[in-house]
């Protein structure tokens, strides 16, 4: 990965001469749930709707918490082979410092820490493609794809929302101090491991834990 020298003006840095595009690049933490919290009630109710009896209340649930699983391996990867992925020419340099290097140059700026919807609706298309697909054409269980896609949202959500939080709250007990100091350690020490934001699970499953904590989470 390019490794960022780390800003600490107040002024965010500009990315586009255009002041329309640059408007798109600052998100508040509130527009992410006024936009997903709506998505995620609509796939609910689906799931809920064509799962309408009440053994299959479990499974419902069941579902829930997979897709909420699923997210975190989806956070890890976008962040490790997306977000960090090493550039090769100024053209892909531009694109990398444009998803994520922005915020490793300012990791305090406050309108950078959620996705822009820009980004996350796109990604949320792709992501329900491919649960059609596997779970839906594949598999041929197309009543487990809107919950697993509600899971899977609002797994996205926490994440966004921890993220936030990590940079801008105290997070001074228990497993938010932990998530706090792990994302901080990212920014400052290891920018090439602790790819987990919401939970560092995958973490040590691929062996970007660095070898202290590794051997401490044994």
């Amino acid at each position: 990965m390019t490794h960022y020298t780390i800003s600490h003006d107040p002024e965010p840095i500009r990315l586009f001469k255009s002041d329309f595009l640059e408007f798109f690049t600052h998100i508040s933490p509130v527009t992410v749930v006024v936009v997903w919290l709506p998505v995620i009630a609509y796939f609910l109710s689906r799931a809920l709707s064509s799962q309408g009896d009440f053994h299959l209340g479990a499974l419902l649930i069941l579902g829930f918490l997979l897709g909420l699983f699923l997210w975190t391996l989806t956070e890890y990867l976008l962040h490790r082979f997306v977000f960090h992925y090493p550039p090769h020419g100024a053209m892909q340099e531009r694109i990398v410092f444009l998803f994520h290097g922005i915020h490793h140059a300012q990791p305090q700026c406050k309108t950078r820490l959620v996705m822009p919807p820009v980004v996350s609706i796109p990604l949320a298309l792709i992501l329900y493609g491919l649960l059609v697909l596997v779970v839906g054409e594949i598999l041929g269980l197309y009543g487990w794809v809107d919950i697993l896609m509600a899971g899977l949202l609002t797994g996205y959500l926490i994440y966004d929302l921890t993220h936030y939080a990590t940079h801008h709250f105290p997070m001074r007990k228990g497993v938010l101090k932990f998530l706090k100091r792990y994302h901080m350690q990212h920014h400052y020490r290891t920018p090439d491991q602790r790819f987990g934001v919401s939970s560092p699970l995958w973490d040590w499953v691929f062996r970007t834990m660095p070898g202290d904590e590794a051997q401490s989470e044994g």
